[in-house]
């Protein structure tokens, strides 16, 4: 029996104490023996204190003293685990030595046994008043129905909560102090002021009104509300229906009229049927020849639009909530700063945390943020709450990617400017027997959570980083994108193209806010000569047993290959990138390549070729021609640099410096957070940022195909949908994801959806099957919520490429079509200026006796009109010889 016990409430005991202690306090006050503690008792506690049911404990004698210093011990040799923690404060403040414990046999408070905490309840235990004999009497015959009243006894006072009233009432300083700090240049102080006009059609500078909202932090909680009712008639409203009350049952016979062989014979010989068939023999044949070249029962009606099934209601067309992790371990608050799935291991998904601090407060607290961990934790849909792996790194993790030649590697970029080297190789074999019985086929399928039984023995695993590159050479500030080049090829330090001699990815690109640009190779910079055995030993190194010794060559000396800066012209300022987008081609992060990388995952776990990256170094560079080496490049400002990275050598100077940028545009009002190609289209561009978003195409040098009108908030985070060329999802601060689909509008988002109360800062879909489509999105307070892709918005529509390819060009001729205009436009103004120079010209070269007749004629003319307005009045008359006559 008391194994069964130990089996009812183990989870019980695994509680924490002070919720233990909370359950017991509400159990005190729901029940009216305050005196009484229920507690579990393992099989283990009650051999220690001799309390063992069925044993030292029976019905005759279901009670045992326990001695108070007994308790005691057991407290200090067994801790939190002891089962008397909960009443370890009862236990100290009871005032006598041995402590009553009554085994519960009917589970009446609960629990198996319950503790007597006072002197007078264990005296009333063990002591039960004595019942007169009259009374016993009376018992007999008293029904069991009838209530018996008892005298109110006098209790201890127990706080019920009118306190908490009473500190609500009072008056107490609950606004939050606000700190402004202002600070300036000390040359700057007392420096004159010059104001200057701005243009106010430019995105930039425009003004932007700030509307009134409600802020949460300063928001009145109502405590108390008067309310007036008025009792009205009840109303109804009732309809009848005649129904008949007598139902009959009737039934007919009939015959067919049939004609007799008379009838038939002379029917055949009629001249109306013989003129019948004629006339109809015709149409009949046509009917029939066109039942034999077409189908007439197909249904044109679907052939002319889309199926019913794109059109559903609101469930059909809103993402639904799947599932959501949160880091309940974390002491100190954080958000995701990155989101990525694992390339090949379906339902696993990486994300990156950071601490939500300020600049001054980092600072401030840099102290206690050197003891906590800077983490990637690895979410599985098995086990919503323990993460599967935790990659440990010297400083927060901003952005980071999967290796596409084999997804155990991964690099990471920091806030202080290191890139991080994780190889998990000994680790995989742990995520990947997930509960689809360690395959990795993609037609296992995704179990609802309350069917998925998580293993609790398992406890998550720190990994330490391989390597980290060298403070000193690389960036000096947060590191905000990061990408791998492709297999195919390589890059030296001067920008040019060359084959690839390793045969897998190599070389990374971070951008940072320290306005550069950096290109990585993980490879040894020359060919590691043989070292004799001594001289190894002398400059061993103690490598931790935890810690791969992959990427060792790199750890603490790896800088950049090469270092771009994109310089803003005719000043010394440089623009301050956040995202890059390099080539389609340059990429491996495609859908449809996934079947390959799990095949080079496969080769990478029988011969690991990052084990051995000095074997290909050797090897001679082959360049590749043609080869676009322009790239798209989002910055602080807002601005959109279309630029390259071949070096190119300075005439005056002689020395290798970055291009100037192909095209620069100003669109966006705020710093670019996402800029993407689209999956469908190597050339077309998605970046958001600010209040707007914006679509480019690659070839196009005069402004975006579409470009939005700003926002009620301002945009955070964006991503192009997986299977459809004229969808994507758009994040907003205020927790609403917009969702364009181009199809259906292409001046506002076809459908807004609320997903969170905070700041949205990544968004990640990912296609599970052809069936479900899942979509990963982060918000600022660290939550992570998976939602499941409407089939509306993962299903292409009949035609829809050619539909947007072709609304794609219509934009590019609508740009073409301005450009021209505005060429005219210019062309008139300037012929419109030299004819008004011209006159001017022509007036100021004309001779003296011109002006003077031109002065005459007018003169001559003002004459004219005097006499004509004189007679008019009747003041001058005229003769009739022709001259005037003076009336006055």
């Amino acid at each position: 029996m008391a194994s069964q016990l130990e089996k009812n409430f183990q989870p019980r005991i695994s509680y924490p104490a002070k919720r233990s202690k909370i359950l017991i306090e509400v159990f005190l006050l729901e029940s009216g023996h305050p005196e009484i503690y229920p507690l579990v008792l393992t099989t283990k506690t009650q051999e220690i204190f001799n309390c063992r049911i069925d044993e030292d404990i029976t019905d005759e004698q279901p009670y045992k003293l326990i001695n108070k210093e007994d308790i005691f011990e057991d407290l200090r040799n067994r801790a939190a685990v002891s089962d008397f923690h909960p009443v370890k404060k009862i236990i100290q403040e009871y005032p006598g030595n041995e402590l009553l414990l009554v085994y519960d046999k009917d589970f009446k408070y609960g629990l198996n046994f319950y503790l007597i905490g006072t002197e007078e309840g264990k005296e009333n235990y063990l002591n039960p008043p004595e019942v007169s004999e009259e009374q016993e009497e009376y018992k007999e015959y008293i029904p069991e129905d009838v209530y018996i009243y008892k005298p109110p006894v006098s209790k201890p006072w127990v706080s019920l909560g009118s306190e908490k009233e009473i500190e609500e009432e009072s008056v107490t300083e609950s606004t939050k102090q606000i700190t402004y700090m202002i600070s300036r240049k000390r040359s700057e102080f007392g420096a004159p002021i010059k104001f200057s006009d701005q243009n106010a059609c430019s995105v930039k500078d425009a003004y932007i009104e700030c509307t009134a909202y409600p802020d949460k932090n300063f928001t009145l909680k109502q405590l108390e509300k008067d309310v007036g009712m008025q009792v009205i008639p009840q109303i109804k409203d009732i309809s009848t229906q005649t129904k008949w009350t007598y139902p009959k049952n009737a039934t007919t016979q009939y015959y067919p009229r049939e004609f007799s062989e008379e009838e038939k014979e002379t029917l055949k010989q009629s001249k109306p049927l013989v003129d019948f068939l004629n006339n109809a023999s015709i149409s009949v044949e046509i009917a029939l020849q066109q039942n034999e070249i077409m189908n007439t029962f197909i249904d044109d009606w679907k052939h002319l639009a889309e199926e019913e099934g794109t059109f559903g209601d609101k469930t059909d067309t809103h993402l639904k909530e799947y599932q959501s992790f949160t880091d309940l371990h974390s002491p100190m608050e954080k958000m995701i700063t990155c989101v990525s799935w694992h390339p090949t291991i379906y339902g696993l998904i990486a994300v990156s945390v950071a601490v939500r601090l300020s600049f001054e407060d980092r600072v401030h607290f840099s102290g206690k943020l050197l003891l906590q961990p800077s983490l990637i934790l690895f979410w599985s849909f098995s086990d919503p709450i323990h993460p599967q792996l935790m990659l440990e790194s010297p400083d927060d993790i901003f952005c980071f990617k999967f290796c596409p030649s084999d997804p155990n590697i991964i690099a990471g970029g920091c806030i202080n400017g290191q890139i991080v080297m994780w190889d998990i190789t000994a680790h995989a074999d742990r995520i990947e027997n997930i509960k689809a019985g360690g395959s990795r086929s993609k037609k296992a399928t995704l179990k609802p959570m309350f069917l998925l039984e998580p293993e609790s023995n398992k406890e998550a695993m720190y990994i330490r980083h391989c390597a980290v590159s060298s403070i000193e050479n690389g960036h000096k500030r947060v590191i905000t994108d990061i990408h791998w080049l492709s297999d195919t090829f390589e890059i030296n330090r001067m920008g040019s193209v060359f084959e690839n001699r390793s045969g897998i990815c190599c070389q990374l690109v971070t951008c940072s806010a320290d306005c550069t640009i950096c290109f990585w190779d993980i490879r040894p910079q020359k060919p590691l000569t043989p070292q004799t055995t001594e001289k190894k030993k002398e400059e061993s190194i103690e490598i931790p047993f935890d810690v791969p010794s992959t990427f060792l060559h790199l750890d603490l000396s790896w800088k950049p290959l090469t270092k771009l800066r994109l310089s803003k012209g005719e000043t010394s300022l440089d623009h301050c990138p956040t995202k890059i987008s390099l080539n389609e081609d340059h990429l491996l992060c495609k859908t449809q390549d996934k079947m390959l990388a799990q095949s080079k995952t496969a080769k990478a776990e029988e011969m690991n070729p990052y084990h051995n990256l000095e074997s290909g170094v050797a090897n001679l560079l082959k360049p590749i021609d043609d080869f676009c080496t322009k790239f798209f490049v989002g910055t602080e400002e807002g601005e959109v640099i279309y630029t390259d990275w071949k070096m190119e050598r300075d005439p005056e100077t002689g020395r290798f410096m970055p291009k100037k940028p192909v095209n620069l545009h100003t669109i966006h009002d705020g710093i670019v957070h996402t800029i993407q190609r689209s999956p469908f289209y190597d050339d077309i561009i998605l970046t958001v940022g600010g209040w707007n978003v914006a679509i480019w195409k690659e070839s196009v040098t005069t402004g975006p195909l579409l470009q939005s009108c700003c926002a009620p908030k301002r945009y955070t985070s964006g991503h192009w949908s997986l299977t459809r060329p004229g969808v994507f999802y758009i994040g907003r601060e205020d927790g609403y994801i917009d969702i364009w689909d181009l199809l259906e509008k292409t001046h506002e988002p076809a459908q807004s959806q609320n997903i969170c109360i905070t700041m949205i800062t990544c968004i990640k879909p990912w296609i599970f099957s052809p069936k479900q489509q899942f979509i990963a999105i982060a918000d600022y307070y660290g939550t992570l919520h998976i939602l499941e892709i409407p089939w509306t918005l993962s299903r292409p529509s009949t035609n829809e490429m050619t539909s947007i390819n072709h609304y794609f060009e219509r934009e590019v001729k609508h740009l073409e079509y301005v450009e021209q205009r505005k060429k005219i436009r210019e062309q008139e103004k300037k012929e419109m200026e030299q004819e008004m120079a011209k006159k001017k010209v022509k007036i100021y070269q004309k001779s003296k006796e011109q002006m003077e007749a031109e002065l005459k004629m007018d003169y001559e003319s003002y004459l004219e009109l005097e006499k004509t307005v004189l007679i008019n009045l009747g003041l001058i008359k005229v003769t009739e010889k022709g001259s005037y006559l003076d009336v006055m």
